[in-house]
């Protein structure tokens, strides 16, 4: 199976030796991403919800830039410094998915790279044709 990745110049670079996203088969990978903002490389500061926010967007980017939208994810995996953030996350994810929702895992974690609240990665599907 040939690999491809794929990038976007809506979303961050990446801060280390990885891919925005890889495509293996019909499954696009996205990499975690962090609340940074693309024009700056910066972490916006701001409240989890705010964070997730700039998450989400740098994930649409990347999907965009794959042919995809939201509503062809069908995994989550969010990584939160603190579950005490659950609710506000999880409110802004409420708006970026309409049923049938992706499957998703939640986690609380320690730390995340550069000081962020919140990390997501996902997994997405090409259409069926």
């Amino acid at each position: 199976m040939t690999l491809r990745t794929v990038h976007s110049n809506e979303a961050p670079e990446a801060v280390g030796p990885y891919s925005q996203g890889v495509w293996a088969g019909e499954i696009l990978y996205l990499s975690g991403q962090a609340p940074l903002d693309p024009a700056t490389g910066k972490l916006i500061e701001g409240h989890v919800g705010e964070q997730a926010k700039r998450v989400f967007d740098n994930l649409e980017a990347v999907l965009t830039s794959a042919g995809l939208a939201m509503n062809h994810v069908v995994k989550c995996n969010v990584y939160l410094v603190s579950m005490d953030d659950f609710q506000a996350m999880n409110e802004v994810y409420a708006q970026r998915f309409t049923a049938p929702f992706p499957a998703r895992s939640t986690v609380g974690v320690a730390e995340l790279p550069l000081g962020a609240r919140v990390e997501i990665e996902m997994i997405a599907r090409r259409p069926e044709q």
